[in-house]
C-alpha cells in the first residue's frame, strides 16, 4: 500500500505518532528536562514559556527519528502539535531525513508539512536544525518570496525561519538573499533574531570577508550591537573593536 510520503522501504517502515511517542518515553529524563527547561527559557514571560520536555539531546532524537521514518503526514501533524519539544524536534528531524533523501515530489510533501506546522516551529533549535535544509533547500531553485514574508512575519521564530533559512545558499556562495533579509531585519526587535542575522552575516564572511564586510560598511552603525558582535566575531581583534566604535 503506498505511503502519503512514497512508497515504504525497509528503512521506511510504517510508523505511528503513539510508536514514536513511546520511544521518546522510554528515554525520558525528570533532571535533564528540568536543565533543558531553564535552558531554553520556559519561564513566565520568556521567549518558550510554557514549553514542556522529556530530557532528551539532539543525538538520540536523531537516532530516534531515523527509525520512524514511516510516519504518515497525519502523525506528523500530530506530533507537531505536542505540547513537548522533543515531540516536535523528532517529528521535524523525520521531516529532515525524508527530504534529504526523498525525490523532488517526496520534497515537495515535506515541505507542504513544514510550512502547514510553521507556527509550531518555535524555538531556536527548532529552527536553525531544520530551516536551511527544508526551506531554503526547497525553494533554492524557485521563487524565494516566502522567505521575504517570513522575514516580515510578527511572529519570531517565523522571521528566524527566514534569515536561517538562507544558510542552504551561504553554503554555495550565493548571498543576495541573506543580505537583503538582513536589512529587512536590521530594525527587528528581538535579540534573537539579531544573533540569528549576524551568525549568517558571520558565516558569509568565513567565505567572503570583503563581501560580508561591503555590507557591514553600510550598515555596522545602525545594525543592533547583537548582531554586529555576531558578525564580525572571527575578525582580528583590532578590526571587531574598529567595527564596535564606528570607525570603519
Amino acid at each position: 500500500m503506498p505511503h502519503r510520503y512514497g512508497m515504504p522501504t525497509p528503512s521506511h517502515r510504517p510508523s505511528s505518532a503513539a510508536a514514536l511517542r513511546a520511544a521518546l518515553r522510554s528515554l525520558a529524563d525528570p533532571a535533564k528536562a528540568a536543565q533543558l527547561a531553564r535552558f531554553f527559557k520556559t519561564g513566565p514571560g520568556q521567549y518558550a514559556e510554557g514549553d514542556r520536555f522529556l530530557g532528551i539531546v539532539v543525538p538520540v532524537l536523531r537516532t530516534i527519528a531515523r527509525r520512524h521514518l514511516g510516519l504518515s503526514e497525519r502523525a506528523i501533524d500530530a506530533l507537531m502539535a505536542s505540547p513537548y519539544h522533543e515531540e516536535r524536534l523528532a517529528a521535524l528531524l523525520v521531516l529532515v531525513e525524508r527530504f534529504t533523501a526523498g525525490s523532488e515530489e517526496e520534497r515537495a510533501r515535506v515541505y507542504a508539512a513544514y510550512v502547514r506546522n510553521l507556527a509550531r516551529v518555535d524555538n531556536w533549535d527548532l529552527v536553525d536544525l531544520t530551516a536551511p535544509c527544508i526551506a531554503g533547500a526547497y525553494l533554492a531553485g524557485r521563487d524565494r518570496t516566502p522567505l521575504y514574508e517570513w522575514a516580515r512575519s510578527p511572529r519570531l521564530w517565523t522571521r528566524r525561519v527566514a534569515i536561517v533559512a538562507t544558510h542552504a545558499y551561504i553554503r554555495r556562495g550565493d548571498f543576495a538573499d541573506t543580505f537583503a533579509i538582513a536589512a529587512l531585519l536590521l530594525g527587528d526587535p528581538e535579540d534573537l533574531i539579531h544573533k540569528a542575522a549576524g551568525w549568517m552575516l558571520r558565516e558569509i564572511g568565513k567565505r567572503d570577508r570583503a563581501a560580508e564586510e561591503a555590507f557591514l560598511r553600510r550598515h555596522h552603525r545602525t545594525m543592533p550591537r547583537t548582531m554586529l558582535r555576531y558578525a564580525i566575531e572571527r575578525f582580528p581583534e583590532p578590526l571587531r573593536r574598529a567595527y564596535m566604535r564606528g570607525e570603519v
